[in-house]
């Protein structure tokens, strides 16, 4: 972790992203940018651990963020990622409970920590900050339960295919048709939720079927249309 000389504005963050603070009035964004503390942080830094009490939340101002569960014998399951604008944390603060997930960088990021006295503050009297954040929360409950019925009834090949497609409407492509978000196999493998092999065995098939092209951690989609027919996904 390293701090930084300047702590950025949030108008920033609120003005270029979809962000939760969108609808706070002008001294709540000030008063927002004066109580927060901001940090920068490598790949591979824990931000928290399953289990931790938590005294505040975290705002996404640069990076990549894996949130992720660990089950048996230390197996990661990757619940979802965090970017540029993304809070997270924040279920933990609101219910008073312990952290449910574990946070790690995996691109280098800078988070700015909002205390709960000031998170608690703009919920109690920011009715429009309160429903963005129960809609918020109203969605990431409906991706958990499709998540659950896609492990129950798709193969892991669909999954493989689904999850190359959301990766790219979450972060991206670049020029190239590169996904814009650098994943080891294991990492892919905690997000189907199958064996490491089974992912580097599944990805070469994609490749020689022409879905797909590999270069180390990059994976450029060819054939998008194909992918989305092979995940069975419904756009």
């Amino acid at each position: 972790m390293k701090n930084i000389p300047e702590i950025p504005g949030c108008i920033n963050c609120i003005s270029n992203f979809k962000s939760v603070f969108k609808n706070l009035s002008e001294d709540e964004i000030n008063k927002l940018s004066f109580d927060k503390g901001c940090d920068q942080y490598k790949r591979g830094t824990i931000i928290y651990n399953e289990g931790s009490r938590m005294t505040g939340c975290y705002c996404v101002n640069d990076g990549i963020i894996k949130l992720y569960k660990t089950g048996v014998e230390g197996k990661e399951q990757i619940i979802r990622f965090a970017k540029k604008g993304d809070i997270i944390g924040f279920r933990s603060v609101l219910s008073n409970e312990a952290a449910c997930t574990s946070a790690k960088v995996i691109d280098d990021a800078m988070l700015c920590f909002i205390p709960s006295v000031t998170f608690f503050e703009l919920v109690e009297n920011n009715a429009k900050f309160s429903m963005e954040l129960m809609q918020m929360t109203c969605r990431e409950l409906g991706e958990a339960n499709s998540y659950i019925t896609d492990i129950a009834q798709k193969t892991v090949r669909e999954r493989l295919a689904e999850i190359l497609i959301h990766l790219k409407n979450d972060f991206g492509l670049d020029n190239e048709g590169v996904l814009q978000i650098s994943l080891t196999r294991e990492e892919l493998a905690n997000i189907v939720g199958t064996a490491t092999e089974s992912v580097i065995r599944l990805l070469s098939e994609f490749k020689s079927d022409a879905l797909i092209d590999l270069n180390g951690r990059k994976i450029k989609l060819l054939n998008i249309p194909k992918l989305i027919k092979t995940g069975n996904i419904y756009e």
